[in-house]
C-alpha cells in the first residue's frame, strides 16, 4: 500500500508486509524539519503507534542528504522566542515519539546528517548508513549550540565523543559513527537499501508480541537504576513467557521445529 499525507508529497509513506517506509521527500532543501516536516511525521507517528499491524519502521529520504536539520530561513523569518520555544518543544516531542513508538524504527541514512538531521538518527533504535555519509551538530558554527541534538546525541554517543562533536562543529564519516555508536551499521552505498532491507526482514521474522515487548522495556530501564531495572525487566519478562508466541516458540524451539508467531491487526 502506497499513500501520502496531506503535507503535498513531503513525506512519504510506503507499507509492505508489517514494514512502515517514512521517506522526507525535500530534497531541494536537503530535507530539513520545516514546520510542515515535522508536522507530517508527527502524524504518521502517532497512527503508527496504534496500528497493531505495524512490525517496524524505516525513515529515510530522498536526494544527496539524509536530513540537513531545522529549516534556518523558516527560523529567521520568525525572531520570537515564542516561535523558536514551540519549535523545539514540536521537534523534542517527534524525537520523543520514535524513542516511545511500540517498534523499532530504522533510520536510513545516506549523504549528510546534520544538527537535527542528526538528532533524528540518534534517536532512531538502529541506523544504517551508506560509507559516505557524514554526520554533524554543527549549530556552533552558526552561534548556535544545538541543545536539543545533545540529549539525543549523548544517550548513545559517549560524552566526550558528543560534547567534541557539539562543541567543534566538525563531521564525522559513517564508520566514525559506527564506532562511537551513532550507527548500528554501515554498508557500501549502492548496498544501502539492501543492509536495511536486510535488517527488516530479520525484524519481520520475530514474534511481533518479543519485539514489542523488547522495544518499551529496553528503553525504560535504561532510565532506572540496576535495582528497579532488574525488577522491571523480571516482571515485563514474566508477561513476555505468558504470551501466546513465547509457548509457542519454547515448544517449537524443543520439538525442533519452526515457530508460528500469532500476527496481530491481519
Amino acid at each position: 500500500m502506497n499513500h501520502t499525507n496531506a503535507s503535498q508529497d513531503i513525506l512519504l509513506r510506503e507499507d509492505k508486509q508489517g514494514a512502515v517506509y517514512l521517506t522526507l521527500n525535500r530534497p531541494e532543501r536537503f530535507n530539513t524539519l520545516s514546520e510542515v516536516m515535522l508536522s507530517a511525521l508527527q502524524h504518521e507517528l502517532d497512527a503508527i503507534a496504534v496500528d497493531p499491524a505495524a512490525r517496524c519502521v524505516v525513515i529515510g529520504s530522498n536526494g544527496r542528504g539524509f536530513c540537513a536539520g531545522h529549516d534556518l530561513k523558516e527560523m529567521r523569518s520568525n525572531p520570537e522566542q515564542a516561535y523558536y520555544q514551540t519549535l523545539f518543544r514540536n521537534c523534542s516531542r517527534l524525537m520523543q515519539s520514535i524513542v516511545k513508538l511500540p517498534v523499532p524504527v530504522i533510520a536510513r541514512v545516506q549523504g549528510m546528517a546534520t544538527a537535527a538531521g542528526c538528532q533524528l538518527v540518534a534517536s532512531c533504535d538502529l541506523a544504517i548508513a551508506g560509507r559516505s555519509a557524514s554526520f554533524a551538530v554543527s549549530g556552533i558554527n552558526v552561534g548556535l549550540f544545538c541543545s536539543t541534538p545533545a540529549v539525543a546525541l549523548s544517550r548513545c554517543v559517549a560524552p566526550k565523543q558528543a560534547f567534541d562533536m557539539l562543541i567543534s562543529g566538525e563531521f564525522i564519516d559513517a564508520e566514525t559513527a559506527m564506532a562511537w555508536g551513532l550507527v548500528s551499521d554501515v554498508s557500501e552505498d549502492a548496498d544501502l537499501d539492501v543492509a536495511v532491507a536486510d535488517k527488516v526482514a530479520q525484524i519481520l521474522s520475530k514474534s511481533p508480541a518479543a519485539v514489542r515487548y523488547g522495544k518499551s522495556m529496553f528503553h525504560a530501564q535504561r532510565q532506572m537504576s540496576l535495582a528497579d531495572a532488574y525488577d522491571f525487566a523480571g516482571n515485563v519478562m514474566a508477561e513476555n513467557m505468558l504470551n501466546p508466541d513465547a509457548q509457542n516458540g519454547v515448544d517449537a524451539f524443543l520439538d525442533k521445529r519452526k515457530p508460528i508467531w500469532e500476527q496481530p491487526g491481519q
